[in-house]
């Protein structure tokens, strides 16, 4: 007995311990949080399953990164209760994990292990901008991203590339690389926006919402979260196809991806949503086109796309005071029933508490009203009150 105390101590302590290293942040974590402060943050819900099951993998990223001496600090916060917190980073799943340094968040869209999580730590912790002064080193950069931006100076010595005008910036993705162009692409950061994603990947809600900044449409091929069937494959590779084959004629205006589930989307079209299906999504005035029909063939995918781009299919949904009012509701609804599933007796709680406030509050008023009846028939019969209303008054008492 004395020995299962002690390792129960034990424990205690050891959690105690770990937890420390991660801290609980609240809305005025948002003003007080200092300028050049680095934060690592969980976003989770105390009824969502899968973020118990990344609680204890999240404590022991907080311990690793303070063991190492990173200047990253790690939190979590809760959304359901923290809505300043989860609408400035837009967080529209659980759990989300991003990082905040200066005044840029970065999402974390890959697998929730702990290698996983420390990697893109110390990756987004450090500085910026990076110097490769190898080619061993350019290398190993390109191994680590899917899309990295690179500055090449007149005297530089990496070579990697043949370039015919120096100095230069380039883009390398989707296995090659392109020159920025002034009078061709513009304003640098809006060139930067716009080609940051891969021209096709797996996408992520937080991804997804980020794209919306790019300026460009999103081709989304929408499959089934564990595995997908035939045709949700067959239309993954339809996507990813044309995406490769016709980069010149659609880079400029769509991203194409797949996304596995469709709780994001069901939030943007305010229903369900069929898998695998295919939908092109503008996330920067929440709109959506569908297809007309079933997109079997290449052909009917480049008629979609090219209906999307002449206006000949129109959108869907959008920002309008009338479809901001939808969606509040709609997300009130879904909240509910989530809680439901989870807690019935918190949901009935939920969905009675402001019929309770309002009943209480047409009862107060009754009694109010009621009570002013009663002083104003008291004041009327005191001695003090004009002869001829008293009479009025006993009279009408007397008939009665």
């Amino acid at each position: 007995m004395a020995v299962r105390r002690n390792i129960a101590l034990l424990s205690a302590l050891l959690l105690v311990s770990v937890s420390a290293y991660v801290e609980e942040l609240d809305d005025s974590f948002l003003e007080t949080r200092g300028v050049d402060d680095i934060w690592l943050i969980k976003f989770y819900t105390p009824w969502c399953h899968l973020c118990r099951q990344l609680d204890p993998l999240w404590h022991q990223v907080g311990s690793e990164l303070r063991s190492l001496g990173s200047p990253v600090n790690v939190g979590k916060s809760d959304g359901s209760a923290n809505t300043g917190m989860a609408k400035e980073f837009h967080v529209r799943g659980y759990p989300t994990i991003l990082m905040w340094k200066k005044d840029i968040k970065y999402s974390y869209p890959g697998p929730r292990t702990r290698d996983g999580i420390l990697d893109f730590a110390n990756r987004v912790g450090g500085p910026l901008v990076r110097s490769l002064s190898s080619l061993q080193l350019f290398q190993h950069a390109m191994s680590r991203h899917d899309v990295m931006f690179m500055y090449v100076g007149a005297t530089s010595p990496l070579k990697a590339v043949s370039l015919p005008i120096l100095p230069a910036v380039l883009v390398f993705k989707d296995g090659t690389y392109y020159t920025y162009n002034e009078e061709r692409d513009g304003e640098l950061k809006s060139w930067i926006d716009r080609e940051r994603f891969p021209n096709y990947s797996k996408i992520d809600s937080f991804t997804l919402y980020a794209m919306g900044d790019s300026g460009k449409l999103v081709v989304l091929a929408l499959v089934e979260e564990l595995g997908s069937c035939d045709e949700g494959l067959r239309l993954k590779g339809l996507v990813e196809k044309v995406a490769a084959d016709y980069r010149e004629t659609y880079s400029r205006s769509f991203i194409f991806g797949f996304m596995e589930g469709s709780d994001y989307i069901q939030g943007l079209v305010m229903g369900e949503v069929t898998l695998p299906s295919l939908i092109v999504v503008d996330l920067s005035i929440d709109a959506y086109f569908l297809p007309p029909s079933t997109t079997k063939k290449e052909k009917d995918l480049l008629d979609f796309l090219d209906g999307v781009l002449d206006g000949s299919i129109q959108y869907q949904g959008g920002n309008s005071i009338h479809q901001r009012i939808l969606r509040i509701i709609y997300e009130v609804k879904s909240t509910v029933l989530l809680v439901y599933d989870q807690s019935p007796a918190a949901a009935c709680l939920l969905v009675s508490f402001p019929f309770l406030m309002i009943s209480v509050f047409f009862y107060t008023c009754w009694r109010v009203r009621s009570a002013m009846k009663n002083v104003d028939g008291d004041e009327a019969t005191h001695p003090s009150a004009p002869l001829p209303q008293r009479r009025k008054i006993l009279a009408d008492k007397k008939s009665d």
